[in-house]
């Protein structure tokens, strides 16, 4: 799942040991809802993040951006509230909500004071079991989307992203961009909202992370206080993406003096036997430091880029391979010539021990610096859920990279690698590359 597992200023009391052990207590409600818990009373304080399996994949054919535009229409009035009063009870109650929408979740975060917590529980239930979607609402909301879909046609970035998610996956949703179109998104009506809410929060499919100051026996009667009156079911997932992505080149022409490049190709889903090693292997190749293989290529020794990254994008339905970079017209199609040789050179011959071992630094090093407060931890807590983590990853993690050799990344680079389907979009007008190859 792209769990671009993405990351409160109240910290915990002690520092995390380096081996980022965790203390993680399952909680089920009287209700049969499950939680994960992380206790800590040093503050009166409590996060939740509460995900949704399903998120804008969801959406019907002739529905696009439904799931998108309702979940920015939960803060914007429930109950016998209206936005502007939903939002002045949460301001005195010293409340934070959040609500997000993704391609394969929706994402529901909450921060609360201990002493308000009855009070903020029960204004956040009301914003997913009742919200009213007035239709003043949801008009002002849908002009607000319309000017994100807008900008998003002028940015390189996106329309890189765009044309490379819907060649490879073509008609399935991840196939367009989960905001929907500009058509897509002024046909939605009212009823489109309410069918896209009780289809995409549903309690078959939550996952509960939670942090701080509460107990196993609070948090239950909580969770069901707060999610209990939701559907039991929810909208039917998605079946699994086709991948149509075959190697080459696109150029999208755009009017400006440096191109924009979204390349990549099929990826690793996370519960393969080699995901441990992809995962140290696209940290040595583009990890996003100056120590991977490709910035010192591109970068460092040809000056061809100011950064170039490389990630593993975890789709529930379709995992891939993604990395993206900027260059100057007259340079980016050099640049595509160092990724190409590269890609095939890790492919075919692996990595170097001492690029094994400072990548495995790193990341064991870096790991327990994420646990730096309760919504922090609230959110790993459901991002490991939804992707069917054991509740003691966190403890484990660690030794799992450790546990990865050059053997292990040879094979994984030789099995995932694919020079000759890595697929390039450059949006810009480069020098030396034609459009439509």
């Amino acid at each position: 799942m792209f769990r671009i597992l993405a990351f409160v200023a109240l910290t915990l009391a002690a520092t995390l040991p380096a081996r980022a052990q965790v203390d993680i207590q399952e909680v089920t409600s009287p209700g049969g809802l499950t939680a994960w818990l992380v206790e800590d009373h040093s503050i009166p304080f409590v996060a939740l993040d509460i995900l949704f399996e399903g998120g804008t994949s969801l959406d019907a054919p002739d529905a696009r951006g439904a799931t998108y535009l309702m979940t920015g229409l939960l803060e914007e009035g429930a109950a016998d509230m209206d936005n502007a009063e939903f939002a002045a009870r949460s301001e005195a109650l010293a409340a934070y909500f959040g609500f997000d929408s993704y391609r394969d979740s929706i994402n529901i975060t909450a921060r609360m004071l201990t002493q308000n917590r009855d009070e903020a529980v029960d204004l956040l239930r009301a914003a997913l079991v009742d919200p009213s979607f007035e239709q003043s609402a949801i008009d002002r909301v849908r002009t607000q989307v319309l000017s994100i879909i807008d900008s998003n046609q002028n940015d390189p970035s996106d329309l890189a992203s765009s044309e490379l998610y819907a060649q490879t996956f073509g008609n399935h949703p991840y196939g367009s961009d989960h905001e929907g179109t500009a058509e897509s998104v002024q046909a939605l009506t009212r009823d489109d909202l309410i069918a896209a809410h009780r289809g995409a929060l549903a309690r078959d499919r939550v996952h509960i992370g939670v942090s701080g100051d509460i107990t196993p026996e609070e948090l239950g009667l909580l969770l069901d206080r707060l999610l209990g009156d939701l559907p039991e079911t929810g909208a039917e997932m998605p079946g699994d993406a086709p991948y149509n992505l075959t190697g080459g080149i696109t150029v999208i022409d755009y009017p400006t003096p440096q191109s924009t490049a979204f390349f990549g190709h099929a990826g690793i889903e996370r519960h393969d036997p080699d995901f441990f090693a992809a995962y140290v292997l696209n940290q040595i190749l583009g990890g996003g430091n100056f120590r991977s293989r490709l910035m010192q290529e591109v970068r460092v020794e040809r000056g061809l880029t100011y950064g170039i990254s490389t990630f593993l994008v975890l789709f529930d339905h379709g995992p891939m391979m993604l990395g993206q970079f900027s260059s100057s017209n007259d340079l980016v199609a050099e640049a595509i010539d160092v990724l190409h040789d590269q890609w095939a050179d890790v492919a075919a011959n692996g990595v170097t021990a001492e690029e094994l071992e400072a990548a495995q630094t790193y990341l064991t090093g870096a790991y327990p610096l994420r646990f730096t407060g309760n919504a922090t931890i609230a959110g790993i807590l459901s991002g490991m859920q939804i992707d069917e983590m054991p509740i003691d990853y966190i403890n484990t993690r660690n030794d799992q990279v450790m546990a990865v050799t050059l053997e292990d990344i040879s094979r994984t680079a030789a099995r995932l690698m694919d020079p000759e389907g890595l697929h390039v979009v450059v949006v810009g007008q480069p020098e030396g590359l034609e459009t439509g190859n």
